[in-house]
């Protein structure tokens, strides 16, 4: 009987390590390239042997290469803002007439795009007023696509505390700095 068990214990262990996976050998990430700086790049085409036959005028296009040109030119100050409540993000009833009246612009004038600011006061880490600035971004997005504007003519960007109207640490000015901004985004060189 001792036998049998001993053979029965051999039996489960023999198939508990057969079962195990073989160990897996992690190797270490190549290690990137260091992020070069613009005078530490300079220095570097200085160095350019000869034989590469790399000409100055070649590193001057490449250093005053042209800046894209913007997609969108801004029109500032054609809606008005709404304002919000300390730490929320939700639509108070003040606000929903303008953004009915801009909805029906947008629903006028099918072609445009806006772009949505959402603002904060100084309040808060600037992770969390960032969010809160998103936050209050989508909330009137939503708000005018549930007026039927379509989602895909609005842009968003959070600012955060970063973009204040008003700088004194008074509740008067901090309630000016708690807005969505609206901006009329107009195709460049039209």
């Amino acid at each position: 009987m001792k036998k049998i068990s001993v053979v029965i214990i051999l039996l489960a262990f023999g198939l508990i390590l057969a079962g195990c996976p073989p160990r897996k050998i992690v190797q270490p990430e190549p290690q990137q390239q260091p992020i070069v700086a613009p005078q530490e790049t300079r220095e570097k085409a200085a160095e350019v042997k000869p034989e590469e036959r790399i000409t100055e005028q070649q590193i001057a296009k490449v250093e005053t290469k042209e800046v894209e040109t913007p997609k969108y030119i801004e029109e500032r100050g054609v809606f008005e803002d709404i304002h919000f409540d300390f730490d929320k993000y939700d639509i108070r009833p003040d606000a929903k007439p303008a953004l009915q009246t801009t909805a029906s612009w947008l629903l006028k004038n099918t072609s445009a795009k806006i772009l949505i600011e959402g603002h904060c006061d100084e309040r808060g880490t600037n992770e969390y007023n960032l969010a809160l600035g998103d936050r209050r971004a989508k909330a009137a997005r939503d708000y005018l696509t549930a007026l039927g504007v379509t989602s895909g003519r609005i842009e968003m960007i959070s600012y955060g505390e970063e973009r204040p109207l008003c700088k004194e640490q008074t509740e008067d000015c901090w309630a000016k700095n708690r807005r969505a901004h609206f901006v009329v985004l107009k195709e460049a060189g039209k």
